[in-house]
């Protein structure tokens, strides 16, 4: 089991100590240094959405459909598909609502009952939570790194990311707090369910699905990068269903119509 999860186990440690040192020196950061460096990690998830998406989705057109005008457009329509679905599912879910539920259960069984105006918010937890947990678990990285450490006990990958997350945890934990800290569960869970998930079923799984499923968490890291940036609060966690509808949708499109999508022999 250990060749299957070191990955993530490495990757959660990191996020961790990173955290740790970043809820550290948060106290000794201005506001205005907070609020930029919110802004710098705003600006890098739009260019690890921009790479997951647009990127991902260049290069899985030319690989698949070189020579077919509107394979483009098949795979444009698997992904909006994807995500407005699984936008409503998350909705009726109500996921979002129950992240912030989660920060207020956590609020009021750890926060601070001293009237201390500095004390954490269950809404400013949430937000650390969610963003944090979203930037570290959506992407090229989380989805090929468990992949790999579940099919081919090779943790390269995770580990590569366990390097880059260690710095973006303090980054976030400096500037959203104590709910960055607690993403170190999502990690945990997430990474170690994808690379268990790999080790059973990843054979049955076509490449394409995966590159779609890159896709579709590239637009949810936008959609994170909005919210970093104040520019959009979009409810990210009610589109987190649709990361893992692209298998779904491929293997219906070619029930019905065979080499629609998967191409070649």
């Amino acid at each position: 089991m250990w060749s299957i999860l070191n990955g993530t186990i490495v990757n959660g440690c990191t996020v961790a100590v990173g955290s740790f040192i970043g809820l550290t020196v948060s106290g000794k950061f201005p506001d205005r240094f907070q609020r930029i460096i919110l802004d710098g990690l705003g600006l890098v998830t739009i260019v690890l959405g921009v790479d997951a998406s647009v990127i991902v989705m260049t290069k899985t057109v030319e690989r698949y459909g070189s020579g077919i005008p509107t394979y483009g457009a098949r795979l444009a329509m698997v992904v909006v598909g994807a995500l407005l679905i699984g936008a409503i599912l998350g909705t009726a879910l109500r996921l979002h609502k129950r992240v912030e539920d989660l920060g207020t259960l956590i609020h009021n069984r750890l926060g601070d009952r001293s009237g201390d105006p500095q004390a954490i918010s269950s809404r400013s937890f949430a937000q650390g939570f969610l963003s944090a947990s979203v930037i570290f678990c959506v992407g090229p990285l989380t989805l090929l790194g468990c992949l790999n450490n579940g099919t081919h006990a090779d943790p390269s990958y995770l580990y590569i990311k366990a390097f880059l997350d260690g710095f973006c945890s303090m980054a976030l934990a400096a500037s959203l707090g104590v709910g960055v800290a607690f993403s170190v569960v999502t990690v945990l869970v997430f990474q170690g369910a994808l690379s268990i998930l790999a080790f059973y079923l990843a054979g049955s799984i076509p490449d394409l699905s995966i590159q779609l499923m890159n896709i579709v968490g590239g637009l949810i890291l936008l959609a994170t990068a909005f919210m970093l940036l104040e520019i959009k609060k979009i409810p990210v966690a009610n589109l987190l269903p649709g990361i893992f509808l692209p298998p779904l949708a491929v293997w219906l499109v070619e029930q019905f119509s065979p080499g629609c999508l998967i191409t070649g022999p």
